[in-house]
This record gives structure tokens, sequence and C-alpha cells, in this order.
């Protein structure tokens, strides 16, 4: 933790979080072994340039092989030290004219997903060996990539870090837990998914837990930590609305007792990450879910940074998965949403749900203190008598990916959204939320295709997104994970 940090409470640039993308590179010769040793310099000084630009990103963990290989032993090898390396994914690499059968023995036994790679160059047929392989993988199977060029042109490189970041994430959800806290919310089929589909298509497991756990653990919280707590949001946070009723201290200080405990079962039960029901039983008799879904999405509480931990309202399964993926891919908060309203006098859909946005999303920034000053803590609304806080902002305005798992007969599929986050004047945005419910987050979103193509094929009442452009990226997902996606625009 930063000096800075400790001093003021406020976290100046966030955490880093999630590991460097482990990537092997194995590069592929000429079986002739002429041809192989008179060209070895040409393969070594093409690998070489490959490993180090990656590395220059500081994005990526590179495992080099240490043979260039032209003998089906050196794949086997080369391969098995990858997967012995932990790569999450392999690099391809084609510099001149290879064997193509070097490239299938080595799928045996190297980490996929694959990427396969090589340069443009008259006199180094590096292509044609891309394409001899990206053939033969095609005939058996194999799922891959192909980027093309020079690895020193940041447009190629960038398509190279597409690949990596979406294949990293898909790699990542295998052995992770999602805990789902509570049933099927308010009969949405959507929302609920199949466990074996899960686990033989993402490798994620299920965790159920009761939502009564959080009632217990809530009651067991440090009153000092919580205290501490509400002094901290008291000071940050930019309008809380205590009414005596429906929000007041002690309200608040449960909702911040329940975020704890949230935190403490996700602790002892190794989730990765989760979802809430919420509908019921806790917004009836005990107190909203809002500041906890908030803060879990959050890179930060009041205790400081930490990494995001993607939280699903109304226990969506899908949701929860496809945040996930979006975290691996950009390692920033994702937002959570319904498609509540369309605005045609301003051609914008006014997203907006009960407690999962992201404070972040209100100034776009690391910075708890650039964030929280745009928020207001409103009484929660009547549908939800437990009360306590209401988690409300505008989100800040700037281009976005917007996206969402969906099944349709059983087999999944990836909606896909460009769009933009605009921003009004003050009182158009809150006479905008007043038209839905004042107490909630929105994001006022600009898509690009009709409003009658939108609401005839997007799949549920949910959406999600991050900031910039990651559509590559999704794409890349869904061929690897083997589901047909649709880019609406």
């Amino acid at each position: 933790m930063s000096k800075t940090y400790e001093k003021t409470g406020i976290c100046p640039s966030g955490p880093a979080f999630g590991q460097k993308i482990k990537a092997g590179i194995l590069t592929f010769s000429d079986g002739r072994k002429y041809n192989h040793d008179e060209l070895l310099p040409t393969n070594l000084r093409y690998q070489d340039k490959l490993a180090r630009a990656l590395r220059a990103t500081g994005m990526v963990d590179v495992v080099a092989g240490d043979e260039i290989i032209w003998t089906p032993e050196i794949a086997r090898r080369q391969a098995r030290k990858l997967a012995e390396a932990g790569c999450e994914l392999t690099i391809f690499n084609y510099a001149i004219w290879a064997f193509p059968h070097f490239s299938a023995i080595a799928t045996n036994f190297a980490p996929g997903p694959y990427l396969l790679f090589c340069n443009l160059h008259p006199s180094e047929p590096g292509m044609v060996a891309m394409l001899a392989a990206a053939g033969t993988m095609d005939q058996l199977g194999l799922t891959c990539a192909r980027v093309w060029g020079d690895i020193g042109d940041p447009v190629v490189l960038d398509k190279v870090l597409s690949f990596l970041r979406a294949g990293s994430a898909v790699k990542r959800l295998k052995g992770q837990t999602y805990g789902i806290f509570g049933g099927r919310p308010l009969g949405m089929y959507t929302a609920v998914a199949n466990l074996d589909q899960w686990q033989s298509m993402f490798g994620v497991d299920v965790e159920h837990v009761e939502q009564y756990d959080i009632v217990r653990y809530a009651g067991k919280i440090n009153a000092r930590k919580v205290d501490k707590a509400l002094k901290w949001l008291e000071k940050y946070v930019g309008d809380i609305r205590y009414d005596g009723k429906a929000l007041t201290p002690d309200k608040l200080k449960l909702q911040i007792r329940s975020y704890y405990a949230v935190r403490q079962i996700i602790s002892e039960r190794n989730l990765d990450f989760v979802g809430f029901k919420s509908h019921g039983d806790l917004t009836d008799y005990f107190v909203t879910m809002d500041i906890t879904e908030a803060f879990l999405n959050d890179p930060y509480d009041w205790d400081g940074p930490h990494e995001p931990i993607v939280a699903a309202t109304e226990a969506d399964m899908d949701a929860a998965l496809t945040m996930q993926i979006f975290k691996h891919i950009t390692r920033e908060p994702v937002l959570f949403a319904d498609v509540r309203h369309y605005d045609a006098a301003d051609n914008v859909w006014c997203l907006a749900n009960s407690g999962t946005h992201a404070t972040y999303f209100a100034g776009r920034s690391m910075n708890p203190a650039d964030n929280l000053k745009k928020v207001t803590f409103y009484p929660e609304v009547s549908d939800y008598p437990a009360g306590g806080a209401s988690v409300q902002h505008f989100a800040a305005p700037g281009q976005v990916t917007l996206a969402r798992l969906a099944r349709k007969r059983g087999r999944y599929w990836l909606a896909i959204v460009p769009a933009e986050f605009v921003e009004f004047d003050e009182s158009v945005s809150k006479a905008k939320a007043s038209a839905t419910t004042k107490e909630w987050p929105h994001a006022f979103a600009r898509i690009k295709v009709s409003p009658d193509e939108f609401l005839t094929h997007y799949p549920c009442n949910h959406i999600h997104g991050v900031y910039g452009d990651w559509k590559r990226e999704l794409l890349h997902a869904a061929d690897i994970l083997g589901i047909e996606a649709r880019v609406f625009e």
C-alpha cells in the first residue's frame, strides 16, 4: 500500500491486480537439417524480437522455447516444457518454411489456445508455413487464431495482445468457483444456468450459499470496523440522505456489516465471483445488498485498494460469467445494469439497476474520492421494505463495450454491443432518472443499431460492460469457447 493511501485513506492510482499473462512461444523450422542449420539465426532473431516486444508491454510473462523445432522429438520436448512452466497459451511462430506436422505434434502437449504468428517477408516464407499449419489444425478440429506482420508495428502487436488477453481470460475461468447466494430471483429463467454445462464449457464450479449466512456473519463483525467505515463513507460520499426510516445510520451500518460478512464468506469458501438473489428475504427482512454489490465490484473500499470481485445482483449466473470474462480481459471494474428504457428524444438507452453499479463508474477513477463525491446514497425504494442505502450516480462518459452471454435452445452465444456512455447536464440527467427510478445508478448509452433491431434480438433484460473497445477480445473469446457471437453495430 502506498504512503499516500496510508496517510489520506485515498488510493491515488488504484491497485494493480491480476498476474501477467504467461505465454509460451514455439518457433518452427524446416525438417531438413541443412536448411534448418542455415536458417537457424533467422529463426532465433525473429523469436527473440517477438519475445522482447511482448515483454516490453509489461503485460506478458514470456516463456520462449530454448530450441527451434525441426524434429518431432524437439516438438514434443519443447511443448512439454511450456506446459511444465505453467503457460496459459502458446504462440506458434513461423519465420521460414516449417514442416506443419511439427505444429500438429506440439499441440498434444503445448497449452492452448493457440495463436499462429508469422512475419511478412518475400524471401522468408513464414506466411506459407503459417497457412500450412493453420490448415493442418483446421483439419484436426483445433481452434487457432492467426496474426501476421512485423511485431514492431503497434497495430500488429495490439492484435497479438488482443488474442492473449482473450485466451488468458478464458483459461483463467477454469477451476474458478462462482458463489450463488440464494436461488432464482423473480422467476428469471435467464438468471439460472446449468451447472454441468458451466463445468464442461468453462471449467467453473458453482457453490450454493444460504443468504441467511450473510445475516449470521454480519452479527459478528467488529463494531469498531463498522464505525470506521461509516465515518469514511460520510466523509467522502457526496450526499447521504438519511430519512430516519428507510435510511438511517444503523441501516447503513448493517449494510457495511453485510459487506464484511460477504467478504469473509468469500474468503472462507474460496469463491472467485458471486451473485445475490437479494429479493425477498434480504430486501424484505434484513437490508438491501446495494452497498455490498457496489463495493465488491469497485477497486477499493473504506479499508483501501482491493481487486474487484465480480458481484451480480439477482443471482444472475450468466451475468456474473460475462462480467468475470470482462474482468479477466480488461482488469477493470465491470458494469451490471437493466436495459431499463429507450429515450427516443436523445437516442439513448437508460441502463439502470439497484445495487451493482460500482462507484468507479461515477468518475472513472481509481481514486475513490473522485468518484464518491458524485455519488448519492438515497433511501431505498418502497419495493425493498427492509431499507438501506441505494447507491446512486451517473456513469462517466466514454466509449464502452457492452456484452452478454446468453443461451438459445441450450447453446451459448455472445451478444457484443459497442456503445458510448453520454453525459447530460445534471438537471437533464436527474430528470431522466426521475422518469425511471431516481434512486438508482444510471448509465446513458448510445448504441449503433436501431431500437427495433436491438429489442428484437438482444437476449435478456440485463447487460454488462467496461470502458474501451474490447470487441476484438470478445470475438476471440467466443471463438476459443466455440460459440457464436453477434456484434450489434
